[in-house]
């Protein structure tokens, strides 16, 4: 066999399929524990059952409890077989209740003539003929099973079910780069048995699969490919297939390649950063050839993919439920064991909020660099400023401030590591997307913005310092008020995080995604990139309002933080050191915090050129006005 994980394979079926027949010719020919269901049944059921009485859902609760329990039991020990019906999808969820990851199902079916004739067939046993038609009633097909039909004869069947079980993975992932690799020594790592896919590209990308496997001893029992077809073939069904390639066309050429291979109910994920319209896209594309599509933003880097990511999966919920066993179990653990992964929502949901949560990551590692320059600009070395930041994890940590401390602290031979590197920062393009989606979307998530131009506007190296000659000024001694930076940085983080949730409301609210804020704070606590103690206090925040900045706590804490931030960013103003997303954070909440603002003289501008009209004050029926600007009037 080449599945190792302990598990427990449910044959099910309306009575006279036969389940009892392959379960144990199953358990004879693999030295596999079999059960019949129908042993664990009360007093009371039989009775029912024997007077030719269907069984209720109330009956059949207790008794398929016993049943998961007992499955639960027995992977503990060995591998084991139960024949039950479990002809609702609900009966099922109960059956794998809490071992989702270890349960196989497999369906045997038929027609009606069919199945009657083998009920006709039997001898002694309590369940009438005349219950099947209520059982073809209720029978609810099962999306996750292997289905064969019971034409075959038994031994067929057993054989199908080594063939399609036990000698297939039950995931695979295709693109083998960075977090692909991560991803794959992951899934292993959790005796899932895994195929994996890299495509081979002569002098360039050749036998990367079968390299990869060999390198890593949790990878000996996965299936390494380079061609597609086999690489499918390889899979139990339905499919669950994971791509880890680049956003934009290749994913696309990716899903093409794989269509012609694949079966109805099979599930693609995308866990690459794809943007959000793409998904939407392919998830229509895709619906139409009855194959599920999954967008999945995964965040945490090389070590959160091999360790525990946090993973925001959208799309179809039925199609979800099919994939959530494997992603759960991969997923990096919140503080109280539970998976930092959850549904998100419809459409292309998931890589929309993990496109925000970039640009929150933007803001959140601009805010750094600012703090760190400042100190850099009155003379700190960055020893010094590690020291500082350090002391800082007691009020207000994160993975972000804890990672600055070890690149500061960081040196070699010639010195300072950080003090080598050339200041250009790069992007992706994702806090793009966030920048134009906010905009899109009218919410002014202003330090996202910032962030990203500030990033752009260190690739004009070459510039900076022709400029820097002509404008260069004098240096005069420092007032910056050192104490107070951590009252500074905990202030702008609060306006980066208050930005970056109110587009996803704003977003839930416009596309009809529902989002829930507080799970996805919850899911953003451990795995993730921007995971902090503060991600946790919003935990339960977002449980209470969609504003944190109408919560008590926040806005006492922003009352006790403003005037520190008002002085320093005023500072550096005066002493000409740049800090775009700081100064961002003072203006937003100025602008954010007042009743009355400048808006009237726009739109009497716009009213004016263009006759946009405006809406009075005064006016509780909201009615739009225009009036004639030129024409001078007098009382």
């Amino acid at each position: 066999m080449y599945r190792t994980k302990p598990f427990v394979i449910f044959i099910i079926g309306v009575s006279g399929v036969g389940k009892s027949t392959i379960g144990n010719l199953l358990s004879k020919k693999y030295s596999i524990t079999y059960f019949d269901g129908d042993d664990f049944h009360s007093k009371e059921n039989v009775n029912k059952m024997s007077k030719g009485q269907s069984l209720n859902d109330e009956d059949r609760y207790e008794w398929l409890l016993t049943l998961n329990q007992l499955a639960k039991e027995q992977i503990k020990i060995q591998n084991c077989v139960i024949a039950c019906s479990a002809l609702k999808e609900k009966y099922r969820d109960l059956l794998s209740k809490d071992i989702e990851i270890n349960v196989k199902w497999v369906f045997l079916e038929g027609s009606f003539d069919q199945i009657l004739n083998h009920l006709n067939c039997r001898e002694d046993h309590y369940m009438p003929v005349s219950l099947l038609k209520s059982q073809f009633k209720i029978l609810e097909n099962p999306v996750n099973a292997l289905k064969i039909d019971i034409g075959f004869t038994p031994e067929e069947i057993v054989e199908t079910i080594k063939k399609e079980i036990f000698d297939k993975s039950e995931f695979g992932l295709i693109g083998l780069g960075v977090m692909g690799k991560g991803l794959s020594r992951n899934i292993a790592s959790k005796v899932i048995a895994l195929s994996v896919y890299n495509r081979h590209v002569e002098g360039l990308e050749e036998d990367v699969a079968v390299n990869f496997k060999n390198e890593f001893s949790e990878l000996s029992n996965i299936l390494p490919f380079d061609k597609i077809k086999a690489f499918v073939i390889s899979l139990q069904t339905p499919r669950k297939i994971m791509l880890m390639v680049n956003a934009g066309k290749t994913v696309d050429a990716v899903i093409d390649n794989l269509i012609p291979h694949l079966s109805k109910n099979d599930t693609i994920i995308d866990g690459g950063n794809s943007h959000y319209k793409d998904t939407r896209r392919r998830i229509d594309y895709l619906k139409n050839k009855n194959i599920n599509f999954i967008g999945a933003g995964i965040s945490g880097g090389e070590a959160g993919a091999l360790k525990g990511p946090s993973i925001m999966p959208s799309g179809n919920k039925g199609a979800y439920k099919l994939v959530k066993p494997f992603l759960e179990s991969i997923a990096a653990k919140d503080k109280n064991n539970l998976p930092c992964c959850t549904y998100i929502g419809k459409e292309g949901s998931g890589h929309f909020i993990k496109m925000i949560h970039n640009g929150i990551e933007y803001v959140e590692m601009q805010l750094l660099a600012e703090v760190y320059f400042i100190f850099k600009t009155i003379g700190k070395n960055p020893d010094e400023i590690a020291n500082i930041l350090d002391g800082w994890k007691t009020k207000t940590n994160s993975y972000l401030l804890e990672i600055t401390v070890d690149i500061l602290r960081k040196k070699d031979k010639r010195g300072w590591i950080l003090e080598l590197i050339l200041d250009k920062a790069g992007n992706k393009g994702t806090g793009n997307w966030a920048t134009v989606a906010t905009a899109e979307l009218g919410v002014p998530s202003t330090m996202i913005a910032s962030a990203l131009f500030a990033r752009y506007l260190s690739s004009f190296k070459e510039e900076r310092i022709q400029l820097n000659e002509k404008f260069a000024s004098f240096k005069t001694i420092s007032k910056i008020n050192v104490d107070n930076m951590i009252k500074v940085y905990q202030l702008a983080r609060l306006v980066n995080h208050h930005q970056g949730f109110k587009i996803l409301f704003e977003a839930s609210r416009s596309y009809g995604w529902e989002l829930n804020l507080s799970e996805i704070a919850r899911i953003w606590t451990n795995g993730c990139i921007i995971r902090s103690s503060l991600m946790e206090e919003l935990v339960n925040i977002f449980k209470l309002t969609d504003n944190m900045m109408l919560n008590k706590n926040i806005i006492d804490e922003i009352k006790e933080l403003k005037p520190s931030i008002n002085e320093m960013v005023s500072q550096c103003v005066i002493e000409e050191i740049p800090i775009p997303c700081l100064s961002e954070a003072v203006n937003f909440l100025n602008a954010y915090t007042k009743a009355d603002s400048s808006a009237n003289i726009i739109q009497a501008q716009r009213d004016y050129f263009g006759a946009h009209t405006y809406q009075q004050n005064n006016d509780p029926s909201g009615k739009y006005y225009h009036t004639n600007w030129k024409k001078i009037t007098h009382d």
